[in-house]
């Protein structure tokens, strides 16, 4: 008796009930996808890590990518094929959209990706000019001696996303388990009539209509669950708003349809909003005249990258700028779950094309100018050096050196 009394006092503190979870509560487990730690939203690589980590860790589910093109669309280019790329290794449907380019001809085009060896002997690489470096550089003050290294391209302490190598062309075998749609323009317009839908022009129309097809017919639809095995759908649409889509508003400050792009956005929003897929979609933000028009491209879209190239312009043959290739403004993040945005800590970011790789690093000022060059050249680029914020440091700026 008092044996039984001892054992339901001890028990006291402790029970064994265990709450039943719901079914569909808990995420889905959907290849090439984890859920957030910070809000439980479900993540996919954009196919460049350096990316993900400057956006919290990845791209929703059911969000959208906006990418403003550079000058001439080289690079923007890149990361549309990245994030197509990363879907064709995850086994992701995909859906190309575009009006310049066939879609085919654009698969044909992504880069292979690196195998586990490769990624290692280019880390090895980098490890080793980087030791060479540290060995060639000039002594510093002691007080600095002590001072944490940063570390040039953020990363994640988690695996995440894969690398590729933008020299070689994905092999046609990754291909064939891989169930895609394309949306080329010239050959819709063809085939079918006239389409114009809530007063958008007829290119919006069709893909709205064809988008909507697929994320219903092949059971994307979060309101009508996959009965087979749960996938993502990958959305990327080339240069929206150009001049091919038949949209004037980067020939006019005053567009014959004004709200063509901005209803287009709206109801593509909804469509991701309740579906396993994900979109990217590149824009020329620079040929729209129209701010206004900007203004609300940016309210309807989820995520904002800008690419800024150095081709053809000052900083191309600038000595701060000589390690990279353009700058990255991430002009929006979305707030999901939370009353907060992950938001990086360092907004001086920048992008260099190497042989193999392109990625995205923290943008740093050289410690100082050589003493070969002449004092006039460093008083002009001291001008250079105020465009940046004060996060990336400071230089010896004037006719004479920092003492310390």
């Amino acid at each position: 008796m008092a044996a039984a009394a001892g054992g339901a006092a001890r028990g006291r503190g402790a029970t064994s009930f265990q709450r039943k979870a719901a079914a569909g509560s808990r995420l889905a487990t959907v290849a090439g996808t984890r859920p957030s730690v910070r809000h439980g939203q479900l993540l996919l690589s954009s196919g460049l890590p350096s990316l993900d980590c400057v956006l919290g860790g990845g791209i929703a589910v059911g969000t959208l990518l906006l990418i403003e093109e550079d000058k001439y669309g080289l690079y923007s280019s890149l990361l549309f094929k990245y994030f197509l790329a990363e879907g064709v290794v995850c086994g992701h449907d995909l859906f190309v959209a575009s009006a310049k380019e066939h879609p085919d001809s654009i698969l044909k085009e992504l880069p292979a990706p690196l195998l586990d060896e490769q990624r290692n002997e280019l880390g090895e690489e980098a490890t080793a000019v980087k030791s060479e470096d540290f060995q060639d550089s000039m002594k510093i003050a002691w007080r600095y001696q002590n001072l944490p290294k940063m570390e040039a391209s953020p990363t994640t302490s988690t695996k995440f996303g894969h690398y590729y190598d933008i020299s070689k062309t994905m092999s046609p075998e990754l291909f064939q388990p891989i169930k895609w749609h394309s949306f080329y323009l010239p050959e819709e317009l063809c085939l079918q009539p006239t389409v114009k839908t809530c007063n958008m022009n007829s290119a919006y129309g069709r893909l709205l209509l064809s988008i909507q097809r697929i994320i219903s017919q092949e059971g994307f639809d979060g309101s009508d669950p996959q009965k087979k095995q749960k996938n993502i759908l990958r959305i990327g649409i080339q240069s929206l708003g150009s001049l091919l889509w038949g949209d004037d508003i980067c020939c006019s400050d005053t567009p014959e349809d004004i709200h063509s792009l901005t209803k287009f956005l709206y109801v593509l929003r909804g469509l991701l909003r309740k579906s396993l897929s994900a979109c990217i979609i590149t824009i020329p933000a620079h040929l729209i005249e129209n701010k206004a028009i900007m203004e609300r491209v940016t309210n309807l879209s989820d995520t904002i990258v800008g690419l800024e190239s150095f081709i053809g312009s000052e900083r191309e043959t600038n000595p701060l700028y000589k390690d990279y290739h353009g700058l990255v403004h991430v002009r929006q993040i979305p707030q999901l779950n939370s009353l907060i945005c992950d938001v990086s800590d360092t907004k001086d970011l920048a992008f260099r094309l190497k042989r193999k790789l392109f990625t995205i690093e923290r943008l740093h000022l050289p410690p100082d100018l050589s003493d070969t060059v002449s004092r006039t050249s460093k008083q002009e680029l001291a001008g250079s050096a105020k465009l940046l914020s004060s996060g990336c440091g400071a230089m010896a700026i004037g006719k004479k050196h920092l003492d310390f």
